[in-house]
């Protein structure tokens, strides 16, 4: 009997079409945030976000690269409808919410990169951050923080940039793994 593919292996970018591989851990609207555990080689439950919280977008990550928090870059994808944890889901790298989360006395950079998934119809003409509301922009950054805040932990918005700055952290988090 085969196993499933391990998703931490799975290549992060298609040569040809430049289209990012999403690993989705945590589906749009979920309060449950989902882990990629690749000790066990499942999706695990890693804590539930409070009563009247849920994840606004897909959230994911991308294969073969270690961000400086230790973990894959983090990935959030705007498509129609939620997936589910474990999707492979090809999309286009539309930008990044730079960040950095002080956890104690330590600053980490916590980046997130925004991808519109392929196929999809509410988003297909997205191709950059500046095209998507401001307003949206504000309260997708809110988010963050009060996720972090959440954790104890702080977390400062360092800016928002587009493909080329988004496609630098990859490059450096794919050389980082």
């Amino acid at each position: 009997m085969k196993a499933l593919a391990d998703p931490i292996k799975l290549k992060p970018i298609d040569k040809k079409d430049g289209l990012l591989q999403v690993i989705i851990e945590t589906p749009a609207g979920s309060q449950n945030k989902f882990a990629y555990d690749p000790d066990q080689r499942i999706f695990a439950l890693k804590k539930v976000l409070p009563a009247g919280m849920v994840f606004p977008y897909d959230f994911g990550f991308l294969p073969q690269t270690i961000a400086p928090d230790g973990d894959p870059i983090d990935v959030l994808l705007l498509m129609d409808e939620p997936a589910f944890p474990g999707c492979a889901v090809r999309a286009r790298l539309v930008g990044v919410i730079e960040g950095e989360q002080l956890d104690g006395k330590d600053k980490i950079r916590n980046d997130r990169l925004i991808a519109v998934a392929e196929a999809n119809h509410q988003y297909a003409n997205i191709r950059k951050l500046k095209d998507l509301p401001s307003q949206w922009m504000k309260e997708l950054q809110d988010f963050f923080v009060n996720y972090h805040n959440l954790e104890g932990k702080k977390y400062c918005l360092l800016g928002c940039k587009g493909p080329a700055a988004a496609m630098k952290l990859i490059q450096d988090a794919q050389k980082a793994a």
